[in-house]
């Protein structure tokens, strides 16, 4: 009987190449290998993986150690399960282990080009896959390091990164025509996600000048440009730049020790969202990263909403707001603000209406950032010593890990642990 023909575009053939370019470990593909036959690596399944992994541009651009050991590994389940082994697998293996002699897999900071792809379902939430992806399937290049615990710490993908990754593109609403700002952005994939689902703007930051180097890099690879190299290109006409930058990129990267951050240097960019990755997993910086949070969180920006656009269809028994009598019995309700009630202009929340103009027709607000911080909680004096310093900064820190779950997006990722990742979101009391 023929095998049934794999598909590299749907499941569990598309699980073997997406975990074989995102450089998963070597027993992930040897499991997903056996999921593809039915229990055993058959010459189909090793067929797909020569056509589809290494006989292809990804094999060809591929980490050798990696490729030497995934093929070795192979043939040695093939053979304990008395099967028979392509050739070209042998012949691959010969290749390797003749020209890579040395083993570098996790030796220093070697870095290497993966690919994380986000693989939506069907039905994204009741409706089509976001309108940001020109397919189901989200693919972005990396260049990453491998060892993610010998000083390359920046340029490593972290669990919490794609978790991150995985809450913006479930909840595109979230954050697109939102201004928003990473903090320890890294390889900068959190970045990418939200630059796909159409955020306003996209900042990222770092405090190591190599990771904000490689994570530059990465934008290039994904057709992203920093602010700064597009300056450089259209550096004659600062209004060509603008346009160009929003148009383009609308993502700036740039330089930022949380220890030495002032408030003039984050003043200026009023963001609507912050947010992180595995950002408290170091005592000493937890002050420096709560001052930074205090500053970017503190910050709100005035937008202007209709009474009409406000009130229709929301909360009739929402507050009453009276201004000098002149809008006596009216009601509003904002979108992510709290009602507040205002009498003879004195305001009862920090996130207020702040005025209203033309016969009550048009109303101030003052819009409140959010922060939405993930992490895996390694150490529980860490983190505690987290909660205690944002009480202290007068933040209110709340666990949403139940209440927004995002979509299982990297089913492939046998090494990926979801469930230890826990998200908050951060605000100002």
């Amino acid at each position: 009987m023929a095998e049934p023909k794999l598909d590299p575009t749907i499941p569990p053939g598309l699980h073997l190449v997406s975990a074989f370019i995102s450089m998963e470990p070597t027993n992930t593909l040897l499991s997903l290998s056996r999921e593809c036959g039915g229990g055993l690596v058959t010459e189909g399944v090793q067929r797909f993986i020569w056509d589809h992994c290494i006989s292809n541009e990804a094999g060809e651009k591929g980490y050798g150690p990696y490729l030497r050991n995934f093929v070795k590994r192979l043939i040695s389940e093939v053979e304990s399960r008395n099967g028979t082994v392509l050739d070209e697998l042998y012949e691959r293996c010969g290749y390797y282990m003749s020209s890579l002699k040395d083993d570098r897999l996790v030796k220093g900071s070697a870095r290497v080009h993966k690919c994380i792809s986000f693989l939506f379902p069907d039905v994204f939430l009741g409706c089509e896959p976001p309108s940001c992806s020109k397919s189901s399937n989200l693919v972005v290049p990396l260049h990453c390091s491998l060892n993610m615990l010998e000083g390359d710490t920046g340029c490593s993908v972290w669990p919490s990164s794609l978790y991150l990754s995985e809450f913006v593109l479930s909840f595109p609403d979230i954050f697109s025509n939102k201004s928003c700002f990473e903090v320890g952005s890294g390889v900068g994939l959190v970045g990418i996600c939200l630059s796909h689902v159409k955020a306003s703007q996209v900042i990222l930051s770092d405090g190591d000048l190599s990771t904000l180097s490689n994570m530059k890099l990465n934008l290039k690879l994904n057709q992203l440009s920093a602010e700064t190299d597009v300056l450089e290109r259209f550096g004659e006409d600062p209004n060509t730049v603008q346009a160009e930058l929003y148009n383009k990129s609308k993502v700036k990267c740039f330089h930022l020790p949380w220890e030495s951050a002032t408030e003039s240097e984050l003043e200026d960019y009023l963001p609507d969202i912050i947010l992180g990755a595995d950002v408290i997993y170091d005592p000493s910086c937890l002050p420096h990263l709560l001052r930074v949070l205090v500053i970017l969180l503190k910050q709100k920006k005035a937008y202007t909403q209709t009474w009409e656009e406000s009130c229709e269809g929301r909360l009739q028994d929402a507050e009453h707001i009276d201004v000098n009598g002149a809008s006596e019995g009216k009601s509003l309700f904002a979108h992510d603000i709290h009602c507040v009630t205002i009498q003879n202009g004195n305001r009862t929340d920090p996130c207020h209406v702040e005025e209203l103009h033309g016969g009550s027709s048009v109303a101030r607000l003052m819009k409140c950032p959010v922060a939405y911080i993930a992490s895996v909680i390694r150490n529980i004096d860490t983190f505690n010593c987290f909660l205690k310093l944002a009480e202290e900064a007068n933040l209110v820190i709340a666990d949403i890990t139940e209440a927004l779950v995002p979509l299982n997006l990297l089913p492939y990722m046998q090494s990926y642990n979801r469930s230890s990742i826990r998200l908050f979101t951060v605000k100002c009391k």
